[in-house]
């Protein structure tokens, strides 16, 4: 929300998700526009690189472990892989090198609908590399919760007393 509560409500959450979303819609229509353009073979590469490398180890560790705590190393793969700058580390590599092509548009489809459609972002180290609500952002959200009820209570108090 600001620099000193980086929390979201579901509200800002939801805009934020629908910001990705209208991104996401960009690049799927110049995807669909240049679709006879785009080598294929290079572009599910990308698209699946980002979860072979970021996601797909650390999900099985996940599953493995028996307390479901898995080495940071995990998090920290999935963390880069899901960066729009790695993104753009790769898209600006591959077209220094290989030149420009619109199979680079793989990246930000897979980020952007990660972001949009499943809600996922960076993972930080203290909460299950697999989705799942931590006790402390539980409680958390009940406390602020009855904190927004009761500033809402007296802001309506305030104004019927300006009222009468």
């Amino acid at each position: 929300m600001d620099a000193k509560n980086r929390f979201e409500t579901k509200t800002t959450f939801a805009f934020s998700r629908m910001e990705w979303l209208a991104f996401l819609i960009v690049s799927l229509v110049l995807a669909f526009r240049h679709l006879s353009e785009i080598s294929w073979g290079v572009f599910v590469a990308l698209f699946a690189v980002i979860d072979v490398i970021g996601y797909i180890p650390g999900a099985i560790a996940h599953r493995c472990s028996p307390d479901k705590r898995i080495a940071r190393g995990y998090y920290v793969a999935y963390n880069v892989m899901h960066s729009l700058v790695t993104a753009g580390v790769i898209a600006g590599a591959w077209t220094l090198f290989a030149g420009p092509e619109w199979a680079l548009l793989a990246l930000p489809i897979h980020l952007l609908g990660d972001r949009a459609l499943f809600g996922n972002s960076f993972k930080p180290f203290g909460v299950a590399f697999e989705p799942e609500i931590h006790p402390a952002y539980r409680l958390f959200e009940q406390q602020y919760r009855t904190a927004a009820a009761a500033e809402a209570r007296r802001q309506e108090e305030g104004a019927h007393a300006v009222r009468a």
